[in-house]
Order: structure tokens, then C-alpha cells, then sequence
């Protein structure tokens, strides 16, 4: 069973990364970044940021950049927004699950199309 409490302060992350991303980072790499979960290890010393990006290979490279560039100072807005004896140190990781759901469903949007 997971930590309760590293769930809690992972929604708490993401919600707070969300608003960061949207209004706190003036990077034009980071314009299409999205995060979609994070999970925070038991002893809240650190937490992996799951993200997406929209656009090519190369937009997704240039975000990635501009997040690490960025790292020091979400870590920063984490600790001022979330109250923790220790803010958790932050790491970056794209999910992949969004490109694996779309093509799980053109493979079987083909298989449906050649039964016809």
C-alpha cells in the first residue's frame, strides 16, 4: 500500500508545478508543457514530475532543457506554496502513457477498418 501522506503531497506538487508552469515561468520552451502525475517517494525527499509536451521530438528535447534550467527555481516556489520541513528535490520524466493510449487506439482503429 502506498503512503497516504507522499500522495497527498504529490497532488499538492502537481497542482502547484500546474500553476508555476502556467504563470510563473516566462521560458517559451515551457509554453506547452503538461503535467500529468507525480509521485513522491515515501520519505517526501523526492519527487518525479511526469510531463508532456505538445509538439515535435525537438520541442519536447527544448522543454525538457528549459525545465532543468528552470529546476532550481520550481523547487523554490514549492517551498514557499507547500509547508514542508524539507522540500522534496525535483526530478523530470515524460509520460509516455498519452503516445502508447494513441496508438494502442490506431492499432485497433485499423483492425476495425480491414473488418469491414
Amino acid at each position: 500500500m502506498a503512503n497516504i501522506r507522499a500522495q497527498r503531497v504529490g497532488e499538492q506538487i502537481k497542482k502547484e508545478v500546474s500553476d508555476i508552469f502556467s504563470r510563473g515561468i516566462k521560458d517559451p520552451r515551457v509554453q506547452f508543457v503538461t503535467v500529468t502525475d507525480v509521485e513522491v517517494t515515501g520519505d517526501l525527499q523526492q519527487a518525479t514530475i511526469f510531463i508532456t509536451v505538445l509538439g515535435e521530438e525537438k520541442d519536447k528535447e527544448e522543454a525538457f532543457q528549459g525545465l532543468e534550467k528552470a529546476r532550481g527555481f520550481i523547487r523554490s516556489e514549492i517551498g514557499k506554496r507547500i509547508q514542508l520541513r524539507k522540500t522534496p528535490e525535483i526530478f523530470f520524466s515524460f509520460d509516455e502513457s498519452i503516445e502508447y493510449g494513441n496508438r494502442i487506439e490506431s492499432l485497433l482503429r485499423d483492425l476495425n477498418e480491414r473488418e469491414k
